[in-house]
């Protein structure tokens, strides 16, 4: 199984596959909050929203995975204080931060601020935790990309640069999380199941935020069978798209893996245009030119960190 996880096209697909499933929690969260009647200054019910989403992909990810292997899912010893720590900054700081952050700003505005993440990603594993090396193709790959991002959240009056610490604020303080938990769960993965860190990281990260939540105040309740399908919904794209990830971190570089969330504000900005109607429609002529500046970037960056060092043997070059 490593071996097929290494391999070029399966990367390719099932990055972009996590990409797709978090680039809908976009419209998906905003339409969740309307369904649930949590107004966007109800921080303590985002919260509390947040953590049953977290709650039940813990669930969905622990029981799946102990009934394909026919034994409990379950941490041993260090693997609790792993599953805690990646959980602080994966789930609990990342998702509060970005919750609180998306209900005051526009998704597409959003997007680009997560696009960042690929640099903050990149450079944190290089220069902090020294998985692998820092190089010229790889900033390059990554300029390019989040040009595509940029382009394709541009509208007809141009983008507002305009910026508050309560939104686009918190929602760059949750792509920083995102950054530390990508190099974190590569190094832990070494020698724990990624599966079941990714399990319970969101179980441990959704009992949290649900505490937090309710203490602050806030109450929710499931208005009608559709609010509950979108919880769940919500709850599965994070289980699978997280798992998928989690694995490919394993056995590649964090950098060739990244690279590819460049595709979740793409997701993002398409499905918030069909869904939300909140900005004007989506240019097909600056969608593709997005895409192609996108698609580049990856090239780019991924041909060279399929290239580079072996991070699992820093003595081995691929």
């Amino acid at each position: 199984m490593s071996q097929y996880l290494k391999k070029t096209w399966m990367v390719c697909l099932l990055a972009s596959v996590s990409c797709f499933l978090w680039g809908s929690a976009f419209p998906g969260i905003k339409i969740g909050y309307e369904w649930f009647g949590i107004p966007s200054e109800g921080t303590a019910a985002q919260i509390l929203f947040a953590g049953c989403r977290f709650f039940l992909a813990g669930i969905l990810v622990i029981f799946f995975f102990s009934l394909t292997s026919g034994k409990f899912l379950r941490p041993k010893g260090v693997e609790w204080k792993h599953a805690t720590i990646i959980s602080l900054f994966q789930t609990i700081l990342q998702y509060i931060l970005f919750y609180i952050g998306l209900a005051h700003t526009a998704g597409t505005k959003a997007s680009i601020i997560v696009g960042s993440n690929v640099f903050i990603a990149i450079l944190t594993a290089s220069l902090i935790f020294h998985q692998e090396k820092l190089t010229r193709e790889k900033l390059m790959g990554c300029i390019i990309g989040f040009a595509g991002v940029v382009l394709i959240n541009l509208t007809g009056g141009g983008m507002s640069l305009s910026m508050s610490f309560q939104g686009e604020g918190l929602v760059l303080l949750s792509t920083v999380a995102y950054a530390f938990s990508s190099v974190i769960m590569k190094d832990y993965s070494r020698k724990d199941n990624p599966v079941m860190l990714s399990g319970y990281q969101f179980l441990i990260g959704g009992i949290f935020m649900m505490v937090v939540g309710f203490l602050m105040g806030g109450r929710i309740s499931v208005p009608s069978l559709k609010a509950f399908g979108m919880l769940l919904y919500l709850a599965f794209a994070s289980a699978m798209a997280y798992t998928i990830w989690s694995q490919l971190l394993k056995y590649n570089p964090v950098s060739k893996v990244a690279v590819f969330c460049f595709m979740t504000p793409v997701f993002g900005v398409i499905l918030s245009a069909l869904l939300l109607d909140e900005e004007e429609a989506l240019s097909p002529v600056r969608g593709i030119a997005a895409l192609i500046f996108i698609t580049v970037g990856i090239f780019v960056s991924y041909r060279e960190s399929s290239t580079g060092i072996n991070v699992d043997n820093p003595g081995e070059v691929r």
